[in-house]
């Protein structure tokens, strides 16, 4: 049997597995709306921990965290800083969201801002924003999934009809099982991306090099400089380093997929809870970046855009293939888990708060729960279109989002401490934020002008209007009833 056919039967399985286990376990639940997007409200401690590290470490941690290791030395711990920060900002910011969504009944980030701002308009808007950002985060697990299988299959097959496979058969799932699916299959996809990041930042350094000191002691000597950060103001350099650190640390929990997450959980002390455990993933972030570092000395002369790749590469050369088959099983899974709760968190932006608050269709349970189940099939097929027809490199998508995503955080922490910001004004300030990284990103020559995040600095203009226009023209009511 030759080593592709191993390797693929071996990742054929454990996806097929974690799916047919994952519906085993929800097979009694019936799905109304509540149930399919946000759980019930029931998830304790140990499944919202599985279900948030599903979401937050994806094919971006398996593959692109050791891709810029490989490519751009120290600024990639960006990665490991700005999720522990994010950890911090969780702790205060979420248990307020959770108390707000359990009081009133809400089961989107659209329905939030709908709900403190008194604006049905706005829900629908952030609704639709929503559902557009996410996009591009799917892709990049298809991305990540397609460099999986090309290498478990020795480039030896097509790897774009199994990542098509593999994603239409991950959305099935999502339309059948709905969130608490996901948080079931997080348990199987967690424990194998423990297993395999552990494999390939111990054994790969330790086989190669004897330890880690002596791994650096020859990163130092070929790289003097791959270590340390640049001074001046470009790109990858202090200033990108801190204000990206930023940028990404406030927007962790903007996206529509940790909303359904956030709302999911018992109450608020869940969320505590989770964000005091959650920061022990980082280690796995270190262990990827160990893989990353000992593929640059392995497998050296590989480009930004293909380095993506560098440490699974490893394991294909010096590896059986039994064991490129698990470690591309369980960066499939890393891939499709996580894209399955974007899904989800997408297609129930689009339903709850574009269809049925904006336009009136689907706003019954029955109705609602299977139109978010053909949304997440739309969702599914338009994802895989671009991914088909566009491509970037992890980390480029994975910033991309974060740039869009995070101008929807000022709207969140002042719909808990400022009520008298009117809707007009997150409006202004999220339109605002976008307009800024557009304009710098098409028009200016440098995408990091002095350095500097675009994303950060949109965002620093989102809040300046936001707090102008409040300042000027105060919402007169602030109490919590939706209207038009």
């Amino acid at each position: 049997m030759s080593p592709a056919i191993v390797a693929l039967s071996i990742v054929g399985l454990v996806v097929g597995g974690t799916i047919a286990f994952a519906l085993y376990s929800v097979r009694r639940i019936p799905m109304d709306p509540h149930q399919y997007i946000v759980a019930g409200r029931s998830l304790g401690a140990f499944f919202l921990w599985l279900l948030l590290a599903g979401e937050v470490y994806t094919a971006f941690t398996f593959l692109g965290a050791a891709g810029w290791a490989y490519s751009y030395g120290a600024a990639a711990f960006y990665i490991l800083a700005y999720g522990t920060i994010g950890y911090i900002i969780g702790y205060f910011l979420l248990p307020g969201i959770s108390d707000v969504g359990h009081a009133r009944g809400l089961l989107t980030s659209g329905d939030y801002f709908a709900d403190r701002f008194g604006s049905r308009r706005l829900g629908v808007a952030i609704g639709a924003l929503q559902f557009f950002f996410l996009i591009p985060y799917v892709t990049l697990q298809l991305t990540g999934l397609q460099i999986l299988l090309t290498i478990a299959g020795y480039n030896a097959y097509d790897a774009r009809v199994g990542v098509a496979i593999g994603f239409l058969m991950m959305a099935l799932f999502v339309f059948s099982a709905g969130l608490r699916g996901t948080a079931w299959a997080s348990v199987v996809k967690d424990g194998l991306v423990l297993a395999g990041v552990i494999f390939a930042g111990v054994a790969i350094p330790l086989r190669f090099f004897g330890s880690y000191g002596a791994m650096f002691d020859r990163i130092q000597s070929a790289h003097p400089t791959w270590l340390t950060l640049v001074a001046t103001p470009t790109n990858h350099s202090v200033i990108w380093f801190v204000t990206t650190v930023a940028l990404t640390a406030i927007g962790f929990f903007a996206g529509p997929q940790n909303m359904a997450a956030i709302l999911s959980a018992r109450d608020g002390n869940t969320l505590r809870k989770n964000a005091i455990w959650m920061p022990v993933y980082q280690i796995v972030l270190l262990l990827v970046f160990f893989a990353g570092f000992a593929a640059l000395l392995i497998v050296p002369g590989m480009k930004p855009g293909a380095a993506d790749q560098s440490f699974v590469l490893v394991v294909q050369r010096y590896y059986p293939a039994w064991v490129v088959g698990f470690i591309a099983a369980a960066g499939s899974l890393a891939a499709l888990v996580p894209a399955s709760g974007l899904l989800l968190g997408g297609a129930s932006n689009l339903v709850k708060n574009v269809l049925g608050d904006g336009l009136g269709i689907a706003t019954g349970d029955r109705a609602r729960t299977f139109a978010t189940r053909m949304a997440v099939l739309s969702l599914a097929v338009l994802a895989l279109g671009l991914w088909l027809i566009y491509s970037k490199t992890l980390v480029d998508l994975l910033l991309f989002y974060y740039n869009g995503i995070t101008q929807l955080m000022p709207g969140l922490i002042f719909g808990l401490v400022w009520r008298r910001v009117p809707a007009r004004a997150i409006a202004a300030g999220i339109a605002g934020g976008l307009l800024t990284v557009l304009t710098i990103f098409y028009e200016h020559a440098d995408p990091t002008p002095w350095g500097v995040n675009i994303g950060l600095l949109a965002l620093v203009v989102n809040v300046v209007i936001v707090v102008a226009i409040t300042l000027v023209w105060p919402r007169k009511d602030a109490a919590v009833e939706v209207s038009g």
